[in-house]
Formats: structure tokens, sequence, C-alpha cells
């Protein structure tokens, strides 16, 4: 059975949810040998590497925003993909189909019901070429590989944990500028970095962890990210496609663009 450990009650004190979070966080950390090994992979087309992770990740966003996922959602399905790429080596030709079962096992455990696509419409959607018994099967070996161990404490719960306990504290100045919707967006950016997913932190590592994100985010805020893409995603729905799709899933007609880090 899949493990849905369910959020910790908002009527706990905030030191005793905190402790909640921090120590199933011990328990669904990714492999850190398994992530180091794929820091080390050379771009040579035949081995995974990071920043092969990381433009699916950009991918799984876009995907997110095209049909109005929530954050809990995205979050989830990273850091599933992460902790699987930590403990199994795939080949590169592999991961679209491991990143879209990683989403669609993510969608499943946060999402509601009526509002859970099927397999074969991600498939088109994203134009892949694998099929529902191959999503079938990996989603299997993933779960198997995860030990069942689905519902993760993300970085996300830890934000609105925070966020909720500081806004008391605050006056109505900062509590424009420390808006949840504001923070969600830039944790997101944070997912897209490789970076930040082997990530131990230490009590002397905080200003140095505040650097790294404050360079991601100013990455992440140029103008060349607010530019629209004169080349549009590789999966980005076909007329053909969209007709096939129920109308629900199409009320957008082109995904977002998906910001990208200064090179």
């Amino acid at each position: 059975m899949i493990d849905t450990a369910a959020a910790a009650p908002r009527v706990l004190p905030f030191a005793v949810q905190l402790k909640g979070l921090m120590d199933q966080e011990s328990r669904y950390q990714p492999k850190l040998g398994g992530l180091r090994h794929l820091e080390s992979a050379q771009e040579n087309g035949l081995r995974m590497t990071t920043k092969l992770r990381e433009l699916e990740v950009r991918d799984l966003l876009s995907l997110t925003r095209f049909f109005g996922f929530s954050s809990e959602t995205f979050s989830l399905a990273i850091s599933l993909l992460d902790r699987f790429l930590s403990v199994m080596k795939i080949q590169p030709k592999h991961l679209s189909c491991v990143g879209l079962c990683c989403f669609y096992i993510a969608v499943k455990s946060s999402e509601e019901e009526k509002n859970v696509p099927l397999a074969n419409d991600l498939i088109r959607i994203t134009q892949n070429r694998f099929t529902v018994s191959d999503m079938m099967r990996m989603e299997k070996i993933i779960t198997e590989k995860l030990n069942w161990k689905v519902k993760a404490p993300t970085a996300l719960r830890f934000l609105r944990l925070f966020h909720g306990h500081v806004q008391g504290q605050l006056d109505d100045e900062s509590r424009k500028i420390l808006s949840i919707e504001r923070l969600e967006a830039q944790l997101k950016a944070c997912h897209c970095s490789f970076v930040f997913t082997k990530m131990k932190i230490k009590d002397g590592d905080l200003v140095c962890v505040r650097e790294l994100v404050g360079k991601c985010l100013a990455e992440y805020a140029t103008a060349k990210c607010f530019k629209p893409n004169s080349q549009r995603l590789r999966w980005t729905i076909s007329g053909r496609t969209a007709r096939q799709l129920k109308h629900s899933y199409y009320k957008i007609t082109h995904l977002p663009t998906i910001p990208e880090s200064a090179n």
C-alpha cells in the first residue's frame, strides 16, 4: 500500500509540527551517493546528468501550469524524481517516462480524483512515444524502489509551516513582501536547480545557502526569462490532439514559457 502520511494538524504548536516534519524528512531524502554519481556524469548522451534532470523538472513545471495543478503536486513530483534518480541508474532515453510517471503519482496523491487526467492523455500532450502499459510498468518500478513511500514531506510543506508561523508577527507591508504566492514561485525556481537537491544544510551554512538562493532567483528574474520563447515547447498540443482530449484539458492553447537560468 502507498504511504499517504497526512500533514501535521494545524492545532499542534509550531515546534511540534516542525519536529514531526523533520522526523519524516529523514526517511524521504534522496541518497547522497546516488546524487553525487549523477553530478559526476559526463555529458555524452549515454548517462543521466544534472542538466538533463533540470530540463525534465522544467518540463514538469510547464505541465503543472498547463493543468493548473497545485504547487504541492509539483513539489512532490520533484521529490519523487530526485529520490528515484538517487537509487536507480537510468538511461537518458527513459527519463521522460520516469519524469511523467513521478508527475502522475504526485497528481493522484495530491489532486482531487475528478481532476486526475488519463495516462493516455498525458502521453498525447507530451508527445511521448511510450505506451500506457509502459507508464504503468514504470510507475510500479518507481513505487517499489521508493518502498511505496510516496507522500513525502516536501520543501513546500516546510515553507508553508514557516510562513504560517511568522504571519502573526508581521506588519501589513511585510506580509505583502512575504506573500505565500511569491514565496512558492521562488521555491519552484529553486526546484529547477540541482544544487539544492543534494544540499545538507548545517547551522553554519545558512549564509552560503542564502547566497545560492539569491543567485538562483536573480537568474530566474532576468529579462530573458520574461521574453516569449520563439521556439514552442516540444510538447505543445496539436489541434488534432486537442480535439481528442477532454474539453477541460485545453482551456489554454499554449504552454507558458519556462524561465531559463542564465548561462
